[in-house]
């Protein structure tokens, strides 16, 4: 279980987070909706440790993260951020093996070669695997970078903003991927999402913030409503029903 409690945080004079306080629910996925600027990608890094918070507690498993060390925090958590740039040419596994850091710290051991061959086995990886990243397409890089992060073996996966720059059929292929973590491996997935479609077709939750706060949370289905919308992005969102999925129409 991974709490957060009335957490802030600022910078300079601006309050970017403002008293969150949410609960996720273990092997699902949860979706951070919100317009540009609400904090959602400020709070999956305060969650990870990787800002510092003002204000309030995040609770992994009962414990505050900072009563963690940083290896074993990396062993209950690990994050893939919106932007991935490496100092080095890697290949892609070498890439997936470096997930396995927080256990091998370099030294990687049979087991630590067997998670990462079973990462990109998972991902569908296994024909570029000799590959270096600078030769794939977005798609297929973003996919490394997953299998990175699955071969970290955490019991919690956050995603910032992982369709970035991809089109629609790699952003599908990424979301299906997504949803097979927590339905297949039973991963506790939290993600930022900007199309609250993808939202609405492959998350179990969805947490929307504005503002700084969390102004709605909920089921997916009791969250894709037009009146709910409207709180959310100030616009009137007709939502339809096509082949048992909620959709959208905000075009």
């Amino acid at each position: 279980m991974v709490e957060v409690k009335n957490v802030t945080k600022r910078y300079g004079g601006k309050t970017v987070l403002d008293h969150v306080s949410l609960s996720v629910v273990p092997r699902s996925v949860t979706a951070f909706v919100g317009p540009n600027g609400a904090g959602k990608s400020t709070l999956l890094s305060v969650i990870c440790r990787l800002v510092a918070k003002d204000g309030g507690e995040v609770l992994v498993e009962g414990r505050e993260i900072g009563q963690y060390d940083s290896f074993e925090l990396a062993r209950k958590l690990s994050i893939l951020k919106q932007t991935n740039q490496l100092p080095i040419r890697l290949k892609v596994r070498e890439l997936v093996q470096f997930g396995r850091f927080p256990y091998s710290q370099g030294r990687l051991t049979k087991e630590d070669y067997r998670y990462a061959d079973e990462a990109i086995r998972y991902t569908g990886l296994e024909e570029l695997k000799e590959k270096y990243l600078d030769e794939l397409s977005g798609g297929q890089r973003q996919r490394a970078f997953i299998a990175m992060v699955l071969a970290q073996d955490t019991p919690y996966v956050f995603l910032d903003e992982p369709l970035n720059n991809l089109d629609m059929k790699h952003a599908a292929h990424i979301m299906k991927l997504i949803r097979r973590l927590a339905g297949e491996l039973g991963k506790t997935v939290v993600l930022v999402l900007h199309d609250i479609n993808f939202a609405a077709c492959y998350a179990d939750r969805i947490v929307a913030l504005k503002e700084g706060k969390v102004i709605r949370e909920g089921p997916t289905d009791e969250m894709v409503r037009t009146d709910v919308l409207r709180q959310i992005y100030d616009m009137d969102i007709p939502v339809a029903e096509i082949g048992g999925r909620k959709i959208c129409v905000y075009f």
